[in-house]
């Protein structure tokens, strides 16, 4: 499902305007990353968390050259889904889908 298909979708359910669930959706997505870029994480009960995970500092290595490479240690942006979320999707019965770049494949 895209962006598009969402906010469609939530028009069609609640009779708003396209261009407004729109604003909305894109504002939330903005305030999520201002929240994690403050190292602040946001919790939407029933749903999940935005949060960050500290990755370690490592070595690796740049293929190209064939060097050794030190990452130093940074944080990532993580989504953590809620108990009930996790528990809801795991007992669903659906297919998995396989994402390819141009092309969705369906796994069966």
């Amino acid at each position: 499902m895209r962006k598009a298909d969402i906010v469609g979708s939530i028009a069609e359910k609640t009779g708003i305007p396209k261009v407004d669930i729109l604003v909305a959706l894109e504002t939330f997505f903005k305030e999520v990353k201002t929240s994690l870029i403050e190292g602040e994480p946001v919790y939407v009960r029933g749903f999940g968390s935005f949060i960050l995970k500290k990755r370690a500092a490592k070595i690796g290595r740049n293929i190209k050259k064939n060097v050794a490479v030190e990452i130093p240690e940074h944080f990532i942006p993580a989504f953590k889904p809620a108990k009930e979320f996790s528990i809801a999707v795991k007992d669903s019965k659906h297919e998995l889908v396989e994402h390819d770049e141009k092309n969705i494949i369906e796994l069966g």
